[in-house]
C-alpha cells in the first residue's frame, strides 16, 4: 500500500470515528430526556403583583407578515395597562408602512403600540433588541419574529414559570404553520422538532444549559442586564447571551406544551441563508464562550453537554472530507482483495446515521399520533442534512476565520396554505456558485454508486446514496427555485411525491 494509501484510509477512519461519537451523542440526548420525562417544569402561582411585560417585534423587509404578526401579539390575554408593545422596523421596503399603518390602527384601540424605525442596521436584530430596551417599561421581555402567531394565552401560561426568582428565560416550543406544503417544509418540521423536543428537553429536564431560540420566548430583564445584555459580535445573539446568562447563574425553562406556529421556509436558498446563520453563529459563541465553559466550575455532564451542543457544526467539515474520501477509501480496498475492511464501515455509519433515524423517530412519536406516518421523511432528512454540508462548512470557515457577514434575514411569504404561492413575491434568495459544487458532488456519488453496483459491493450502497441525493436535492432545487417563472414547479404534490 503506498504512502497516499495509507493516509487517505487513516484520514477516512479518523473522520468516521468522530462522526461516530457524535452520533452515540444523539443517543445520549434520547436517554436524557427518557431519564427526565417526568421531571415536568412546574409552573408557580400567578404573579402578584402581576409585572409590566414588553414585547419586542424585530422587523426587517416583512411586507407579508408584519400586519399578521401585529395583530396576534395585540390579541394577546393580558392587562392593557401592563404591557408594551414594540415594533422595531429596520426595512427599508414597503414593510414600513404596513407596520406603521397596524401600529396606528391598534394604538386607536387603546393598545399600548410603538413604532420605531432605524436608520441603520447597528448591529442588526440585537442591535435592535437592545435599542428598544432603553426606553421599553417592562420588567419581562417577550420577543416574537415576524412569522410567529402567539396564542391569546401565552403570557398567561409562561409567565407564571417566573414565580421561582433564579428563572431568567422561559422558552415555548415552535409548531409549522406551513409544515405539510412540500416535502422541504416536511423534513423541516421533523427537524426543528427534534432540537425542540429531545435537545431542549433532554437538557433542560437534567439540569443541562439549553438556549432560547430568539422568539417565542419571555426574559427577565434583569437577567439580560445581568449578563451584559445584548451583544453584537454574533450571528446567534440569542445563543451568545443564553449561554452567558446561564454561566451567570440563571436558570431557564423550556416548556414543550406551550406551542408558537411559525413559518418554516418554503425556499431551498431562503433555508441555505438560515442554517448558514445558525451554523455560523453558533461557532462564533464557541469560540467565544466555550473556554469560559470550560474553565468554570460547572459539573462535568453540564459542561460535557456544552461541549458537544457548541461544537455539533464542525461535523459538517469532516462530512465534506468524508465525501471526498469515501470513492477513493472504497477503491484501494476493493483493489487490494481488503473487502473484509468494508465491514468497518458499517458499525461506524450506523453509529451516525441509525442514531439519527432514532432521535427523529422519538421525538415524532412524543409529539405526533401519526408518527408512523412522519417518519418517512426521516431518510430524506439525513440526506438534506449531508447535502448541507459544503454550505454549513462554508459557514463554520467564516466564523473560524473572523469573516464578517450581515444578519441575513430568512424569506417570509405568509404561507399557510398548500394552495398559497410564493413565486413572484420579493424577497428571493441569490444563487451563487455553490449549488453546482452541490450537483457535482452529486454527479461523483452517482458514479462511485455505479461503481458499487458494478463490482458488487453491495453493503456500502444505502449510505452512497445518502450522500447522492442529498446533494442532488439541495443544489438542484436550489437552482430550480431561483429561476423557475412558473408555480407549478413548486407544487406541493409534485414536491412530495405523492
Amino acid at each position: 500500500m503506498t504512502p497516499v494509501e495509507t493516509v487517505t484510509l487513516a484520514l477516512y477512519f479518523f473522520v468516521l470515528i468522530i462522526l461516530a461519537v457524535y452520533g452515540w451523542h444523539r443517543y445520549y440526548l434520547v436517554w436524557l430526556y427518557i431519564r427526565h420525562r417526568s421531571n415536568q417544569p412546574k409552573a408557580g402561582p400567578p404573579l402578584h403583583p402581576m409585572p409590566v411585560v414588553t414585547i419586542q417585534l424585530p422587523l426587517y423587509n416583512e411586507m407579508y407578515v408584519a400586519d399578521r404578526l401585529i395583530a396576534s401579539v395585540c390579541a394577546i390575554d393580558y392587562p392593557r395597562e401592563l404591557l408594551e408593545i414594540q415594533v422595531l422596523d429596520d426595512s427599508i421596503d414597503e414593510t414600513r408602512s404596513v407596520a406603521d399603518l397596524a401600529v396606528r390602527r391598534f394604538a386607536a384601540e387603546g393598545v399600548d403600540i410603538k413604532y420605531f424605525h432605524r436608520t441603520n442596521r447597528r448591529g442588526y436584530k440585537a442591535g435592535a433588541l437592545e435599542e428598544g430596551m432603553r426606553v421599553a417599561r417592562g420588567e419581562f421581555i417577550a420577543i416574537f419574529d415576524a412569522d410567529f402567531l402567539p396564542s391569546r394565552d401565552f403570557l398567561a401560561r409562561l409567565m407564571p414559570h417566573f414565580a421561582d426568582p433564579a428563572v431568567g428565560m422561559v422558552q415555548a416550543r415552535w409548531g409549522h404553520i406551513n409544515q405539510d406544503y412540500s416535502l422541504l417544509t416536511k423534513i423541516q418540521s421533523i427537524l426543528l422538532d427534534g432540537h425542540f423536543v429531545l435537545e431542549h428537553g433532554g437538557r433542560n429536564r437534567s439540569g443541562r444549559f439549553f438556549n432560547f431560540n430568539g422568539t417565542a420566548g419571555i426574559w427577565r430583564r434583569v437577567a439580560i442586564d445581568d449578563a451584559g445584555g445584548w451583544q453584537h459580535d454574533t450571528l446567534t445573539e440569542d445563543l451568545d447571551l443564553s449561554y452567558r446568562a446561564q454561566l451567570r447563574g440563571w436558570r431557564f425553562v423550556f416548556v414543550s406544551e406551550v406551542i408558537a406556529p411559525a413559518e418554516v421556509p418554503v425556499e431551498m436558498n431562503g433555508f441555505k441563508s438560515q442554517q448558514h446563520r445558525w451554523a455560523k453563529g453558533s461557532i462564533q459563541t464557541c469560540r467565544k464562550l466555550l473556554p469560559s465553559i470550560l474553565r468554570s466550575d460547572l459539573p462535568f455532564g453540564v459542561k460535557a453537554e456544552a461541549f458537544f451542543h457548541l461544537t455539533a457544526n464542525f461535523n459538517y467539515i469532516l462530512m465534506c472530507v468524508l465525501s471526498i474520501l469515501m470513492f477513493p477509501a472504497m477503491v484501494i480496498r476493493y483493489n487490494m482483495g481488503w473487502y473484509e475492511m468494508l465491514l468497518i464501515d458499517i458499525p461506524l455509519f450506523f453509529a451516525a446515521t441509525f442514531s439519527f433515524c432514532n432521535f427523529y423517530t422519538v421525538c415524532q412519536r412524543e409529539i405526533h399520533k401519526d408518527w408512523r406516518a412522519r417518519i418517512k421523511y426521516v431518510p430524506f432528512l439525513m440526506s438534506v442534512g449531508i447535502g448541507l454540508s459544503i454550505n454549513n462548512t462554508r459557514a463554520v470557515f467564516e466564523a473560524l476565520f473572523r469573516r464578517d457577514s450581515e444578519f441575513a434575514r430568512t424569506p417570509k411569504y405568509r404561507i399557510e396554505a398548500d394552495v398559497d404561492e410564493w413565486v413572484g413575491k420579493k424577497y428571493r434568495q441569490s444563487v451563487a456558485i455553490q449549488p453546482l459544487v452541490e450537483l457535482l458532488l452529486g454527479l461523483y456519488f452517482t458514479w462511485t454508486v455505479f461503481y458499487a453496483l458494478a463490482n458488487q459491493i453491495y453493503g456500502t450502497l444505502p449510505f452512497l446514496v445518502l450522500f447522492q441525493v442529498g446533494f442532488l436535492y439541495t443544489g438542484l432545487l436550489s437552482i430550480v427555485q431561483q429561476y423557475a417563472a412558473d408555480p407549478v414547479v413548486l407544487n406541493t404534490q409534485v414536491a412530495s411525491g405523492k
